[in-house]
């Protein structure tokens, strides 16, 4: 049985959470896909963590629409906000089902991964080591697409 994790409310914006959530959710597809394609369980992982995340930011939003709903008139204007929530959690957990996939070992079929060698964008996952010049610079200051073609979807530091 799983375990879960307390929740405590702490305020924050309607905004900043759904924008969080839409982040993350975007991020996800882009890591479970690339977790798929090179069959990388630790990705998978990263994944995992994600829609957990999601799903706490979207209890969060929960409260908080609740505590912000006075009368009908609220909770009319607060129900969209709710749906694209619920919506940006499907996508979410569409990304975890995914990861769950890879870290079962069950793997994607061989005419996906071929379709996937076709494709002209291609998906790397990047250890960058401690004395690189990167370390400690900001996205976008480095230029990386201009500079060597390369699109940056996410950097893992520690936890975050």
């Amino acid at each position: 049985m799983p375990e879960f994790e307390k929740i405590e409310y702490r305020p924050k914006p309607v905004r900043e959470l759904l924008l969080e959530m839409k982040n993350l959710s975007e991020l996800m597809i882009d890591l479970a896909y690339s977790a798929a394609l090179f069959n990388d369980k630790d990705l998978a992982e990263e994944v995992l963590k994600l829609e957990r995340r999601i799903d706490t930011l979207a209890y969060l939003l929960d409260m908080t629409i609740m505590i912000a709903a006075r009368d009908a008139e609220d909770a009319e204007a607060l129900a969209g906000v709710a749906k694209v929530a619920g919506a940006t959690d499907k996508i979410s957990d569409a990304a975890g089902d995914i990861a769950v996939i890879v870290k079962q070992g069950i793997g994607i079929h061989p005419i996906v991964a071929e379709i996937f060698e076709r494709v002209e964008e291609h998906i790397a996952r990047v250890r960058i080591g401690e004395k690189s010049i990167l370390i400690g610079k900001k996205i976008g200051r480095l230029n990386l697409a201009a500079r060597m073609g390369v699109n940056l979807i996410a950097i893992r530091r520690g936890e975050e």
